[in-house]
């Protein structure tokens, strides 16, 4: 399944030309995904249905996907019915995220809408709902998930929790969402605004390692920005990232040669089948740059967790193999060349056998 970016925006507490603005932006970095907030609604129908339409008509100008979050008090407070989404298939929506839930078969019956509206649950709970709503023979294709944010601190999920319930929908093909955090933004759907991240170790780590680590677990198809608004940095760095493959940031070390940096950088790197817990090793590129001195530096000191190591001159035919380092050892048959970047060593366990992985230079 592709993978996908996507941004929030509250049209209740924001001004629409600075959300059609980043909008733009946010296109112009390959965003193709938009969260937007119908919580706060209270303007009556027909100002309602003027402010929505004129957004969402804006975003689908620029290829964006629109999903609604909506909540049970919206259908009574616009005099709207369960039965009957054809209000939000004029407002020019692509989907409805549902907040509470129902029987399972009311779900299951709203994904055979005739409007083809995307039904989006919230994956944030470690229950059978999923598994209830597809024994009513759900229309999988129209069927999304996606985690909640929580924008108090200390109150988002822990990651062995997330994966729990991220397995339950990914193990049936459902396309799967969660929120990462921007430290620019300050606007959600209530006067506590944290940040708005699904997992609490997020809250406070740069925008692209929260993102490179919901894709590395192989749960979660598209990352979206919880909070607006993200600045025009940390858009551009996303639609940079490699959504595909485990990219890390690596800090060379200044004795670091020209050989180790080329290795480094312009190889494709994968993890050997037959592991150890010692080290990634990436082997390939040794055949490659046999032939290619590469005298010893940076060698006499024990090697830690998230050091890029490279065999050096000493090493006979490991010379010129690099490696990740998974646990501290010395070996002066090998040089330090550089470290994975500190707030992105929670990626290494998911160098798995056969992993591929890129290294950039930070």
């Amino acid at each position: 399944m592709k993978r996908a970016l996507g941004v929030s925006v509250y049209p209740d507490h924001s001004d629409v030309e600075q959300d059609k603005a980043y909008l733009k932006k946010a296109a112009a970095c390959g965003f193709t995904r938009i969260f937007m907030s119908m919580l706060e609604v209270t303007d009556g129908k027909e100002a309602v249905k003027k402010k929505f339409q004129e957004l969402i008509g804006y975003a689908k100008g620029l290829g964006f996907e629109t999903i609604l979050d909506v909540v049970p008090s919206l259908f009574d407070e616009l005099e709207i019915s369960y039965d009957d989404l054809s209000f939000f298939h004029e407002l020019g929506a692509d989907g409805i995220r549902l907040d509470a839930g129902f029987d399972g078969n009311k779900e299951a019956k709203l994904t055979f809408n005739p409007f083809d509206l995307a039904i989006e649950l919230n994956m944030s709970n470690d229950v059978a709902y999923l598994d209830n709503i597809l024994t009513y023979e759900a229309n999988k294709p129209f069927l999304y998930g996606c985690h909640n944010f929580y924008p108090q601190e200390g109150t988002a999920l822990p990651y062995d929790f997330f994966e729990k319930c991220s397995v339950r929908f990914k193990k049936n093909g459902i396309r799967t969402a969660a929120f990462v955090t921007s430290q620019e933004g300050s606007i959600g759907p209530w006067d506590i605004n944290d940040g708005l991240p699904t997992l609490e170790s997020h809250r406070h780590l740069p925008i692209e390692v929260q993102a490179k680590h919901f894709f590395a677990t192989g749960l979660i198809d598209d990352v979206i920005i919880g909070n607006a608004y993200a600045s025009d940095e940390e858009l551009e760095v996303l639609g940079e990232l490699n959504r595909y493959q485990l990219e890390f940031d690596i800090e060379f070390t200044e004795a670091v040669n020209e050989v180790e940096k080329t290795i480094a950088l312009d190889e494709q790197h994968f993890r050997r089948g037959d592991i150890t817990d010692l080290m990634a090793r990436s082997t390939e590129v040794r055949k490659k740059y046999k032939d290619n001195a590469n005298p010893a530096h940076d060698n006499e000191q024990e090697f830690q967790v998230g050091d890029i190591v490279i065999g050096n001159d000493g090493f006979g035919k490991y010379k010129n193999e690099l490696q990740v380092v998974l646990q501290p050892h010395k070996d002066t048959r090998k040089n330090k060349i550089g470290s994975v970047a500190a707030n992105e060593r929670m990626l290494l366990e998911f160098i798995k056998p056969w992993t591929k992985f890129r290294l950039k230079e930070k």
